[in-house]
């Protein structure tokens, strides 16, 4: 399975194992699939034949790009399939990832379903924020902008798991990087900036810079999927443990912490279940779709903790006591 960082970073030994499995795309490799992309497109993919393919091609098909050859190699992926299941071998990966029952036009249906669950309750939890919580609160606008960066990350998720090219794996990546780098900028502008303003504007800055780079080193020197989990899983963990120890210095003072720390550990327990790379079930649930499943009602816990820790920052302030 190609793995993929999505809004929930894990540790970088997870991600070391991960990339081993990555590596190996036996499927793709085989002379007999290689052979019968080969004769389907010749077959298939020109003259009149092509014509036809195009004519009967659904409306939703050509919207999201599948092509003559595509349809090929999702044929002959399942010939494949069908021959090492005749001769009793594990199920291949093709082009890095598991064979999925295509349905209508989405090439991983589950986890499809899943980004788009994800992106549905942060959209819904975002709107119950911005109605529990005044304007004026200090973290209004930060977890605002939090919100709306996650949305277009689970947006980019359910757009390439419905149809994956080189621009919307690229936009996965770099939507993903974006949720984490911003889960820095939101941790430090809660646990630092509210008392020193200047610190959390140098880390923002510091972020942006580095997300520019991330970005540009992916797309102009090399798209290199090792570096990109190390990267992300090292964010990741630099924010596991930043909230945490947050959590544990404020565990006495506000009775609302177990919500924080019981998300960070939910997110990074759940993407555990990348390591139980199998065959999807029912050619429809693998371990990936799983993770963002698993994540789903996480969300709902989260803002109820930004809703609470929120307004304990509004009374504070109106108190005039100094924010913790």
């Amino acid at each position: 399975m190609m793995v993929r960082c999505c809004c929930t970073p894990m540790g970088l030994a997870v991600f070391a194992a991960l990339l081993l499995c990555a590596r190996a795309s036996q499927g793709d490799k085989e002379p007999v699939y290689r052979d019968c992309v080969k004769q389907c497109a010749r077959t298939n993919c020109t003259g009149a034949k092509l014509r036809g393919f195009q004519s009967a091609q659904p409306p939703y098909m050509v919207l999201t790009g599948w092509t003559c050859r595509d349809d090929c190699r999702y044929q002959c992926m399942w010939t494949t399939v069908g021959l090492y299941q005749a001769e009793g071998y594990r199920v291949p990966q093709f082009h890095g990832k598991w064979p999925f029952v295509r349905f209508l036009c989405f090439e991983e249906p589950a986890s499809a379903l899943a980004s788009l669950l994800n992106g549905l309750a942060c959209l819904l939890m975002l709107l119950r924020y911005r109605s529990a919580v005044p304007r004026q609160c200090p973290m209004y606008q930060t977890v605002t902008a939090f919100s709306l960066v996650s949305l277009n990350a689970w947006f980019w998720s359910t757009v390439f798991h419905t149809r994956d090219t080189y621009l919307t794996e690229k936009m996965d990546y770099f939507c993903a990087s974006a949720v984490i780098l911003y889960s820095i900028y939101l941790c430090c502008v809660r646990t630092l900036g509210l008392r020193r303003p200047g610190v959390s504007s140098i880390v923002g800055v510091l972020l942006i810079l580095a997300f520019t780079s991330h970005v540009s080193y992916l797309t102009f020197v090399s798209f290199d999927y090792g570096y990109n989990m190390a990267a992300n899983a090292t964010i990741g963990m630099v924010n596991l443990l930043w909230w945490l120890g947050w959590c544990w210095q404020n565990r006495r003072t506000l009775l609302y912490w177990w919500k924080c720390g019981a998300v960070v550990v939910l997110l990074h327990g759940l993407a555990l279940l990348e390591l139980l790379d199998f065959p999807p079930l029912f050619w429809v649930l693998d371990a990936h779709a799983a993770w963002h499943l698993g994540t789903v009602p996480v969300h709902f816990l989260f803002y109820s903790f930004l809703i609470d820790d929120s307004l304990h920052l509004l009374n504070t302030e109106k108190a005039g006591v100094k924010l913790d």
